[in-house]
């Protein structure tokens, strides 16, 4: 899958949850994270790994947006995980996606 199929994939995920979405956002993190997201076992978040929710929090989160470790981080978490709770597979773009507007971090990607 090409970049411009896979940002256009992600693209129509992201407008399940946001009807006019960010679409540089989205570009951004295709780019960032289209590596994972081509692996099958990466491309999604399992809202009930408890281990797979704290990597979420502490590389993303903390890490690549820069964010300070915090109560309000988990609950960012647990809202984007009970929005997204009608997918079975959560794409991981998705996620961050929602997780990066519920915190209002755009600025960290464009």
């Amino acid at each position: 899958m090409t970049n411009a199929e896979l940002l256009a994939k992600t693209m129509e995920a992201v407008k399940k949850y946001d009807k006019k979405p960010d679409e540089a956002l989205v570009a951004a993190l295709v780019k960032n994270y289209a590596l994972v997201m081509r692996k099958p076992d990466a491309a999604y978040v399992s809202c009930s790994d408890p281990k797979e929710l704290e990597t979420v929090k502490k590389n993303f989160l903390i890490k690549k947006l820069g964010l300070k470790k915090s109560a309000k981080l988990d609950e960012a978490i647990k809202k984007v995980c009970e929005q997204m709770k009608g997918d079975r597979r959560k794409s991981r773009a998705v996620f961050y996606y929602l997780l990066t507007k519920a915190l209002g971090m755009e600025k960290v990607f464009v």
